[in-house]
């Protein structure tokens, strides 16, 4: 189980059934991802709630998901990284995705970033996956 390809499959199936949000479990990972994809423009808004289970409190993340006049505003993502092959990238081998209109995640020493954010600091890392 690869918690940022499930979190990115409930986001993509979501869209295609035109749901207005979508509920993940929280980790800082997670959240860390979403805030990079609605500075980006794929999500509308990110939230972290608390929610109370019988015994416990559990945290959630709530993705508020964006939607244009041609449909979803992801039209699809490419898993880079997994955790039975990690792929590390220096910041001088960041290259555009799609010609530009996509971008990659990428988890550097500074925190997660797109790669336009790692290129300008010149920062490489773990890349995660592309999204257009």
């Amino acid at each position: 189980m690869y918690p940022v390809a499930d979190m990115l499959t409930m986001i993509m199936n979501a869209q295609a059934v035109n749901k207005e949000s979508v509920i993940l479990p929280f980790s800082k990972m997670k959240f860390d991802i979403a805030n990079v994809l609605k500075t980006s423009g794929y999500l509308a808004g990110v939230e972290r709630k608390k929610r109370k289970a019988k015994k416990s409190e559990q945290e959630l993340l709530f993705a508020i998901l964006k939607y244009n006049e041609h449909g979803s505003a992801i039209s699809g993502v490419k898993l880079i990284s997994r955790p039975s092959r990690r792929m590390y990238i220096k910041a001088s081998q960041i290259k555009p995705v799609r010609s530009g209109y996509g971008m990659s995640v990428i988890s550097t020493p500074k925190g997660v970033m797109s790669s336009k954010e790692a290129r300008k600091h010149k920062l490489g890392g773990e890349i995660l996956f592309e999204i257009w």
